[in-house]
């Protein structure tokens, strides 16, 4: 009178196909950012333009990028009214030559607050791969500096 119901069993291939899906997705996908990859390789110097004039530097100058300081030392002068500095700095350019190297000297008091920033001029000027060191006395030495910063914040550049 009562039968018992047959099991449903869930179909194993199901899972499988899923899984085939996911590799055939993941597949699909690296093979497209592989053929776009090499669609972006191709720059500036495959262009004709930049080919017929290999003597023209391939990057713009950039003094603040370029002229890294190696050193700085800052001191009173004899008086102790002026603050002395010596600024090591090399030229890291291959293409460009730098002249009229603007600076910008920060004081900086015991509780972290800026005391003083003053700006000037170095007239010293870096071939490429040259590196000079500048003495020049910046400002009267502000009274409670703790610690201090040199930063170059722009040149005069000419291609070489």
């Amino acid at each position: 009178m009562f039968e018992t119901p047959k099991e449903i069993k869930p179909s194993a291939s199901s899972g499988l196909w899923v899984a085939m899906l996911v590799v055939v997705l993941i597949a699909g996908a690296c093979g497209y950012f592989l053929v776009s990859s090499k669609g972006k390789s191709k720059g500036k110097e495959d262009s004709p333009v930049a080919a017929s004039n290999p003597s023209q530097p391939k990057v713009d100058a950039d003094a603040v990028r370029d002229l890294k300081v190696k050193r700085t030392t800052m001191t009173k002068d004899r008086t102790g009214t002026l603050a002395a500095w010596l600024v090591t700095i090399e030229n890291k350019s291959t293409a460009y030559s730098y002249s009229s190297i603007q600076y910008e000297t920060t004081y900086v008091g015991g509780d972290n607050s800026v005391i003083l920033v003053n700006k000037g001029k170095l007239t010293a000027t870096l071939a490429p791969g040259d590196q000079k060191n500048s003495e020049f006395n910046d400002a009267f030495y502000p009274a409670g500096t703790a610690w201090y910063k040199f930063r170059i914040t722009g040149a005069a550049s000419s291609a070489q």
